[in-house]
């Protein structure tokens, strides 16, 4: 397990729970709040040359910072703190990574780290070789990415047409959907909001209680029916975080069009994070972004048994949508009242 210090300009708590899960040990965070970034180190030099006696006194393995660093600045801090660098991105790409189980999910996360890494060789390769393995190194199914420049453009040139036949095989099986009348809705959410536990508790393959981060990387569709017998598709795929790296989610268009061409999103936000309203933003944006910001919206506030009569849900109720729902996967409660909506929702879809 590699030891870990965090950086950044505000709270860290998310950034420690992603080191986490990608196998590091956090040993200390620092937190610099500044007006605007150094243009060679990101945070002052002052700030460097603590963390640096830190990490010479500690033995840390790698610096962690909770922003995406341009190469310069990955590359001098390197040089300053003795220790590898990885920036918020390259630590989203190492953990999914690590969660990639199917085929199409290794090529999708293999495509991202290397159109990232591939701005990033001047300096990193050689410095790569010294320290080895770990955090910000790994590919998909624990392999050592490749370094060279002509190696990676010739693998990026390869997964891009691999990606593409998944994504026409994925239009075609769409199309067939389609021609079978049968309504596919989509979960999205904040990672950790519960869309597997919901996936499972809707598709009635069993309840799935994680609390990592990304526990649900490779799409699943299930053909499930509702009410009295009323037949849809449903689909649970990777959770969304702030910051998302762009390379992930041009990587991942092909699993994300399963969203951009529902027929009904379900929405799923963790109703007892206190933090939900702008994690509810960031899924938003996101749903823009993968052109699907005009589909229709069903908002689900789940985890309903973690709330208590101190929560301030009442006060956010006002926000809500109208037609929301609070509902708990785990518990059932309020399960009824979701299928019946969604019945209503995708019922002027079968002719």
């Amino acid at each position: 397990m590699e030891s870990a210090i965090l950086v950044g300009t505000h709270a860290l708590d998310e950034l420690r729970e992603l080191a986490t899960s990608a196998g590091a040990r956090v040993i200390d965070e620092v937190i610099q709040r500044r007006d605007r970034p150094d243009s060679a180190t990101y945070i002052g030099r002052g700030k460097v040359e603590e963390i640096r006696e830190q990490v010479v006194l500690e033995g840390v393995d790698v610096v962690i910072f909770d922003e995406e660093l341009s190469p310069s600045q990955t590359k001098n801090l390197e040089a300053v703190l003795e220790a590898k660098v990885v920036d918020r991105t390259g630590l989203i790409l190492d953990i999914f990574a690590r969660r990639a189980r199917t085929k199409e999910g290794k090529l999708q996360v293999e495509l991202a780290q290397l159109t990232y890494r591939l701005s990033r060789l001047a300096g990193y390769s050689a410095y790569l070789s010294r320290l080895g393995g770990g955090i910000g190194t790994r590919g998909p199914g624990e392999t050592k990415l490749e370094m060279d420049r002509r190696q990676i453009r010739h693998r990026i040139s390869t997964l891009k047409k691999d990606i593409e036949q998944i994504r026409k095989h994925r239009q075609l099986h769409r199309e067939r959907r389609r021609r079978d009348q049968l309504p596919m809705v989509s979960l999205v959410g904040y990672t950790n909001a519960g869309k597997s536990t919901l996936f499972g508790a809707l598709s009635k393959e069993g309840t799935l209680v994680s609390h990592r981060l990304f526990s649900t990387l490779d799409t699943l569709i299930r053909r499930i029916q509702l009410g009295s017998g009323f037949p849809i598709l449903i689909s649970d795929t990777v959770g969304f975080i702030r910051k998302l790296p762009h390379h992930l989610v041009s990587a991942f268009r092909a699993t994300l069009e399963e969203v951009a061409e529902a027929d009904l999103i379900l929405h799923v936000i963790d109703a007892s994070d206190p933090d939900r309203e702008e994690k509810q933003l960031v899924v938003l944006d996101v749903l823009k972004e993968i052109g699907a910001g005009h589909r229709p919206l069903l908002t689900i506030y789940n985890k309903a048994d973690l709330l208590d009569k101190n929560s301030n849900m009442p006060v956010a109720a006002e926000l809500m949508p109208a037609d929301a729902l609070i509902v708990s996967a785990l518990t059932g409660d309020g399960l009824d009242r979701l299928v019946e909506q969604i019945v209503s929702h995708v019922t002027s879809i079968r002719v």
